[in-house]
């Protein structure tokens, strides 16, 4: 599976974007997306995660509210809406996925995919 992420750039502070993941490969095949992303000198966190069949979502509690996961099987891509950015949430932003099926507790866990996409930066600065 290979994942391509797009729609990172520079946005001021309040502003929203929308990253776009779309899959290849075995991409059919796919049970679970997720987004994650990482900030200088910080750990990659996890972000939200989508989960098919079925449809279930999932969130880190720092982004509910403010980002929105979402998917289009027909075109075997996963999106993330972000909205009220904030300087923190400046990052690079992956995308993720897995072949296996993920019980929710584990949708967070960064152990759970097994492929990732290259990144997009995401910048919050006025």
């Amino acid at each position: 599976v290979q994942l391509q992420a797009s729609g990172g750039g520079l946005v001021q502070p309040g502003g929203s974007l929308r990253l776009s993941c779309a899959a290849s490969g075995r991409a059919s095949r796919t049970h679970a997306m997720a987004w994650f992303r990482q900030a200088p000198g910080k750990e990659r966190e996890f972000l939200a995660a989508s989960r098919w069949p079925g449809g279930a979502t999932a969130y880190s509690d720092f982004v509910k509210g403010r980002f929105t996961i979402s998917r289009d099987n027909a075109k075997r891509s996963v999106y993330l809406q972000m909205t009220n950015l904030e300087s923190e949430d400046t990052a690079v932003y992956y995308c993720a996925a897995s072949l296996d099926y993920v019980i929710i507790s584990q949708l967070s866990e960064r152990g759970s995919y097994d492929y990732w996409g290259q990144g997009t930066q995401v910048t919050v600065s006025s």
